[in-house]
């Protein structure tokens, strides 16, 4: 991996990092608990386990969702790009023209 990788991944690991930290807070607030810092922590560190487990769940949906479509999709593409006859190239769809009709 390049320098300029690695940079652009700690980059984006800094910023899901602050979006993470911004919701707690926000959690914290929404909640309407008055912690001290001690809970505060607790609370933010359990609201992020707890976030993960959310995202891990919903990843999960995601890609069962996923893989029950790309069936469908891949039999879609091979009627539309099927080959009739050797030496022929892809089916396609001829492009209308702007000055049809003359």
């Amino acid at each position: 991996m390049t320098p300029e990788q690695r940079n652009l991944m700690r980059q984006r690991e800094n910023v899901r990092r602050q979006i993470i930290t911004r919701d707690a807070d926000a959690a914290v607030r929404d909640s309407g608990l008055q912690l001290n810092p001690q809970e505060r922590a607790r609370f933010e560190s359990r609201y992020i386990q707890e976030r993960r487990k959310v995202e891990q769940s919903l990843r999960q949906q995601v890609q069962t969702e996923r893989q029950k479509e790309i069936p469908a999709l891949i039999q879609q593409l091979r009627k539309e790009f099927q080959i009739d006859e050797p030496g022929k190239s892809p089916v396609t769809k001829p492009a209308a023209s702007p000055k049809s009709g003359k």
